[in-house]
């Protein structure tokens, strides 16, 4: 497998874990600190900046809500549309590796 190609899966696999963390902490949101270790579980030399850059991206697509503090922390909370994806009520884009839903 090409390096490109793993990058791509990491990325879009990170994205997911980012969004079913958010969608576990709701209602209250959660901290990018407390997203990295869930992230590291399956890519141990996973950075923060990693987290913030895919966090970025899926505030671009408008699945998260991000405020960021006087301290510079990133405080996370999934938007409706963001809470649908997770829930599997809308499609999901490229970019993302949400898991299909398989017939037992």
């Amino acid at each position: 497998m090409s390096d490109a190609l793993m990058a791509k899966i990491r990325r879009e696999q990170i994205r997911w874990f980012l969004l079913v963390a958010a969608n576990v902490s709701r209602p209250v949101g959660i901290y990018t600190e407390a997203m990295l270790p869930i992230v590291q579980a399956t890519y141990p030399d996973a950075t923060h900046k990693e987290i913030r850059i895919n966090l970025d991206y899926l505030s671009e697509r408008g699945l998260v809500h991000i405020t960021r503090d006087g301290m510079d922390r990133w405080f996370v909370e999934l938007t409706r549309f963001g809470i649908d994806l997770v829930e599997y009520t809308v499609p999901v884009e490229p970019g993302i590796a949400r898991p299909q839903i398989t017939a037992g």
